[in-house]
């Protein structure tokens, strides 16, 4: 990315409180600069090459690569200094960087004043990082002082509130590592679906409990990222019950501790989707209501994280009408809410996309618009080799499977199903759902007589009973009903009846 393209990129993503102070401060200016930042925000769908040529039409004369560097540089300075006022984190670290000025300056009372009101608030919001600068930097300069007016006991105070500090950090960053490295197994692995899987995570458990017993202090984030990874873990290994029960606690943790949030707030939304997730799974629809009203609340600063927030929203509204077989409702949703979506699809995670992707298709395919949820997967299974180590990939090429069955193109049918043989073959897993899909599509002719197919269910039918109270063949039973679109087949009926019977079903058990 070049300069002027990553300008014209920082100007696109400027929120409406950006812009409103940027413009406030070029407001009597006449440089060229200004004119640069003005036609690139009201050219929507500006080129690196369309910007240069407007500017050299206004700016004849001027050096187009040095207004661009200015403009940048002025830019970043300005959202710097907007979000002293909106981020305590921005805030802390400017008073430390000012602190250093006064003391260069010789104003030492000035600078001790600065540093004690950075240590208190730093402490207050628990900002341990700021709090361990601020105080070594106080340190730093009484040693450079001769400790003027300081007693033993008090730098004694003050070296012990540090190591605390240092003890936090560590612990805390210990507890991160072992979080990213659950969300890392779960995002490229995927959730355990053997018991060699779910034995696979234990020394990461073993790890996590061996921090939460050595540290007895109270701490809000040590708390939280505990929390964070036991609810992580139990919705791994398919104790979704458990992990519900953990994320509420996460949940009543963060809504108690507003004033700690980071910004983004990250966490709360990991706090979120994981309840939301648990009860999908749970197919509690009606309490994801509540959830996905606190996601309407949330907000960010960045353009990427606030589109995180749209799609977790636009999915979990959809998924409840796609499990329920309204694919009509769903396909008026995509309607009303998947535009922006897919117009900033490259700023979402890769997990993302391939799940809005395989749920935007699946609405398409329970309509029987075979070709538009084809045309959708294919944006995922023809698109960048990083798609491939997700293990959602193979949830997608299974409804693609489904799909080439629907528009009887039997001869890839047999290439794809080749193909992920041959994958579960090297994974030694059983993979139950994956072999009954791959052994139905592959049968070109169902039996004409309603006899006959009522003796094919029922050699099915108990067989997928077991496959359905699987925990581990429910991480993928997850997305997609599978089996009941087997069940749909065989029977002739339409699979959105038999979606909304099952949810009937389970309302009323």
């Amino acid at each position: 990315m070049t300069k002027s393209e990553s300008l014209i990129y920082l100007i696109n993503s400027l929120t409406k409180a950006e812009k409103k102070s940027i413009s406030s401060s070029l407001l009597y200016s006449t440089s060229n600069f200004e004119k640069l930042y003005h036609i690139i925000l009201n050219k929507k769908n500006s080129t690196s090459d369309s910007v240069r040529k407007d500017y050299n039409m206004i700016c004849k004369g001027t050096s187009f690569e040095t207004s661009v560097i200015y403009l940048h540089n002025f830019l970043l300075n300005a959202i710097l200094d907007l979000r002293k006022n909106q981020d305590l984190n921005f805030l802390l670290f400017d008073n430390i960087s000012k602190a250093r000025i006064l003391f260069e300056k010789s104003l030492y009372k000035e600078c001790f004043k600065l540093l004690k009101k950075t240590k208190n608030l730093a402490l207050k919001h628990e900002y341990q990082y700021a709090f361990l600068l601020s105080s070594r930097l106080e340190l730093d300069y009484l040693l450079s002082l001769n400790y003027p007016e300081i007693d033993e006991n008090t730098l004694l105070k003050k070296q012990f509130k540090l190591n605390e500090a240092l003890l936090t950090i560590q612990k805390a960053n210990q507890l991160s590592s072992l979080l990213e490295l659950l969300k890392h197994r779960s995002v490229y692995v995927g959730n355990a679906r053997t018991e060699l899987q779910k034995n696979k995570l234990n020394d990461l458990v073993m790890s996590e409990m061996s921090i939460i017993n050595s540290f007895t202090k109270e701490n809000v984030e040590i708390d939280k990222l505990h929390q964070l990874f036991q609810a992580n873990y139990l919705i791994d290994v398919g104790d979704f019950k458990s992990a519900q029960r953990s994320f509420y606690e996460l949940n009543s943790l963060m809504e108690k501790n507003k004033h700690l949030w980071s910004e983004p707030p990250i966490y709360y939304l990991f706090t979120l989707e994981g309840i939301l997730d648990t009860l999908r799974f749970q197919r509690n629809y009606e309490g994801m209501t509540y959830f996905i009203e606190q996601l309407k609340k949330l907000q960010g600063a960045h353009q990427y994280f606030n589109l995180r927030i749209q799609c977790t929203i636009f999915l979990y509204e959809l998924i409840p009408l796609l499990d329920n077989g309204d694919f009509a409702s769903g396909l008026e949703k995509m309607k009303l809410s998947a535009k922006d979506l897919i117009k900033n699809e490259n700023l979402l995670s890769l997990s993302q996309n391939a799940e809005l992707k395989l749920h935007m298709s699946l609405i398409y395919f329970g309509l029987g618009e075979f070709k538009k949820a084809q045309k959708i997967l294919n944006k995922i299974l023809f698109a960048s080799r990083d798609y491939t180590q997700l293990p959602l990939y193979r949830t997608i090429r299974l409804v693609n499977l489904l799909i080439l069955y629907e528009m009887k193109d039997f001869e890839f049918i047999k290439y794809e199903s080749r193909t992920l043989n041959r994958e579960i073959q090297m994974a030694k897993k059983s993979y139950k759902i994956e072999r009954e899909i791959i052994k139905f599509v592959n049968k070109h002719n169902l039996p004409y007589l309603n006899s006959k197919r009522s003796k094919l269910w029922s050699e099915k039918e108990e067989k997928f009973k077991l496959i359905s109270k699987d925990i581990y063949e429910k991480q993928t039973l997850k997305y997609f009903d599978f089996l009941i679109w087997i069940e749909s087949k065989i029977k002739r009926v339409k699979l959105c009846h038999l979606l909304s019977a099952k949810a009937n079903s389970d309302i009323v058990n």
